[in-house]
């Protein structure tokens, strides 16, 4: 039978990244290409205790359906995280609980854009958030990055020669790919021209807890008199991405077109694994648990940084990030990328994702590739970098 597939789906790619992590299942390759939290992060005794305790004591609860908004003792808590730890929900704000953060951006993009309409993000940006969003049809506008975020000067002109712009999409705290912080004064420069163009702000914080170095920044959200900024945060990052728990903070008005579109994509996220957030939050120390989970990755990310300093060509340039899990490297102009990622991991067995990945045109010329230093244990990553160091003096004629 021939196959004829809708409009919406039939252009949209296989993640690169997932299609990575299956060549990463050879366990003869060392994986930098993962985004994933660091085993020794995963409070895994307390979520054994915690599950155990709620199907023993009210397991109709964790079986039965519940409610599109979410687990309503959740709900308090994280409207109380948001308020007073975030600073990203106000006075006319309500939250929803979504089965991850990406949900929480897909159902804003469902509610917000019509086929055709254009979303601007980060170029480059987290791919999973951009192949969501290619599923509703519209045009990605990626505006260029700089050390300090966003280029605002190219968000502006993105804004007025783009048409129907409806939203922005941006991640300001330890960027997935780049690493990299928005600044301050991008930050309120970013919503400033929200307003004078009259479009929404999906501003996704799934890193904004694991910063290791330096002061943290307040929020776009915490900016927001108009209403027209959606925060996304996740559970995903800190306690664990297999219980898929997010959470979207913003206005009354459009909180309340989300649980319709939940409602029509899964109903409501997993129950059970609501419940286990629910108590960990409960009963344990929610900030003793993000400051371990900071010393891990300061240490692992400055591991990396240090055989990187050691081993890459010094033509290759790279970010030194304040938190988050990544670490994004640029061969010199005209490398042969693509051919470096894939000689990485068919001839030397490391696997990275190539940077053509994250932009909001596939077709477009990078010389950039993402790593990531949480995942693989300490001895991978010191033989990784090791091996790709030797590839760049190679792409890079040293």
């Amino acid at each position: 039978m021939n196959y004829t597939f809708s409009n919406k789906i039939s252009g949209v790619k296989p993640s690169a990244i997932r299609e990575i992590l299956k060549m990463s299942s050879d366990r003869s390759v060392i994986s930098l290409a993962a985004g994933n939290p660091s085993p020794d992060a995963f409070p895994v005794q307390a979520v054994q205790k915690i599950s155990a305790e709620i199907l023993s004591e009210d397991p109709i609860l964790a079986l039965q359906y519940s409610v599109s908004e979410g687990y309503t003792p959740l709900r308090e808590k994280l409207c109380t995280l948001a308020r007073e730890h975030y600073h990203a929900m106000g006075a006319e704000d309500d939250l929803i609980v979504v089965s991850g953060a990406q949900q929480g951006l897909e159902l804003s993009c469902k509610v917000l854009c019509n086929e055709g309409d254009t979303l601007i993000c980060e170029d480059p940006s987290f791919v999973g958030a951009l192949n969501a969003f290619r599923t509703y049809g519209v045009n990605l506008a990626g505006v260029a990055m700089e050390e300090d975020g966003i280029s605002i000067g190219k968000l502006e002109e993105a804004l007025k020669k783009e048409k129907n712009v409806k939203a922005l999409y941006v991640i300001p705290n330890f960027q997935n790919p780049s690493g990299i912080t928005m600044s301050l004064e991008k930050r309120r420069a970013v919503y400033e021209l929200a307003c004078r163009y009259d479009v929404i702000i999906l501003e996704d914080n799934p890193y904004g807890d694991l910063r290791f170095e330096g002061e943290a920044l307040p929020p776009i959200k915490s900016m927001d008199t108009e209403g027209r900024v959606i925060y996304c945060g996740s559970f995903s990052k800190i306690l664990s991405p297999g219980l898929r728990v997010g959470f979207v903070c913003a206005n009354k008005a459009i909180i309340g077109k989300l649980v319709v579109a939940k409602q029509c994509a899964d109903v409501h996220t997993p129950i059970l694994s609501q419940l286990i957030c629910d108590r960990f939050l409960s009963e344990y120390d929610l900030g003793k648990h993000i400051e371990m989970l900071r010393d891990i990755y300061r240490k692992k990310c400055a591991l990396m940084l240090g055989e990187i300093e050691k081993h890459f060509s010094p033509k290759v340039a790279y970010t030194r990030p304040q938190g988050g899990l990544f670490v994004w490297c640029t061969l010199p102009q005209g490398s042969d990328m693509p051919e470096f990622c894939r000689r990485a991991v068919t001839d030397y067995k490391v696997a990275v994702v190539p940077g053509t990945a994250f932009l909001a045109d596939e077709s477009a010329p990078t010389t950039s590739f993402r790593l990531n230093y949480t995942t693989p244990p300490d001895e991978q990553v010191v033989r990784g970098v090791e091996i790709l160091g030797k590839l760049t003096r190679e792409f890079c004629a040293d």
